[in-house]
């Protein structure tokens, strides 16, 4: 039987563990997905909400949806 080779080299291993260790980010924003996971998705949750209370708001005070 032939020997399994490992999962990822461990040159590349060591290179992006230099790399990671060297960016001087919070730890959360240091790849290029996390940007869009720690900071887009919870900015758009607020903002949706946000949108969404103000419509209510405004719905609320002209009298939108009332029943008579």
């Amino acid at each position: 039987m032939s020997e399994e080779a490992p999962f990822y080299p461990r040159e590349k291993l060591v290179e992006k563990q230099k790399f990671y260790q060297s960016v001087h980010k919070h730890t959360y924003l240091k790849g290029r997905f996390d940007k869009i996971t720690s900071v887009a998705i919870p900015a758009a949750l607020a903002a949706s909400a946000l949108f969404m209370i103000g419509r209510g708001i405004y719905n609320m005070s002209h009298g939108v949806g009332k029943k008579e």
